[in-house]
């Protein structure tokens, strides 16, 4: 099975309702840290994809709340590619307090031509790079749809 990216962060007290509780947008938030900073350890900056004419666009999000975040608590984030389709990334992100797990949810960015934003096929450099992510039964069935055509 592919290990999953940890992003650790800290709770910082500007992303805290009045009772010191995150507030629930701002996962949004960390799941597009988690998302950036996984990007960066498997294909690079982001601005080095969008400099070869290509970007990625949030096309759904989805986030199941189990427990609260609080101010200066340390999480991690965790994400593992779900799927690599012809133009999408499905990634999940869960948000960790120790081994609680607080929110769990998924991201689909669909990529996009960085000139025209027309949706565009995902460019092997980057399924490449993110295949080490790629939980095993995906990667799996992934090898045996190219061997299939």
């Amino acid at each position: 099975m592919a290990a999953p990216f940890i992003h650790p962060l800290r709770v910082r007290y500007g992303e805290c309702d009045p009772q010191g509780i995150v507030f629930n947008a701002n996962y949004l938030l960390y799941f597009d840290v988690a998302f950036t900073e996984l990007w960066r350890a498997a294909v690079g900056p982001w601005q080095e994809m969008v400099e070869r004419g290509v970007d990625a666009v949030v096309a759904d999000a989805r986030l199941h709340f189990r427990a609260p975040a609080r101010y200066d608590e340390e999480l991690n984030l965790r994400a593992q590619v779900r799927r690599l389709g012809k133009t999408s990334i499905t990634t999940e992100i869960d948000v960790l307090r120790g081994e609680e797990l607080l929110v769990a949810g998924t991201l689909r960015h669909v990529c996009v031509s960085a000139e025209t934003w027309r949706k565009t096929a995902l460019p092997e450099w980057v399924r490449q790079g993110l295949l080490p992510f790629l939980v095993e039964g995906e990667e799996a069935a992934h090898r045996a749809s190219e061997a299939t055509g």
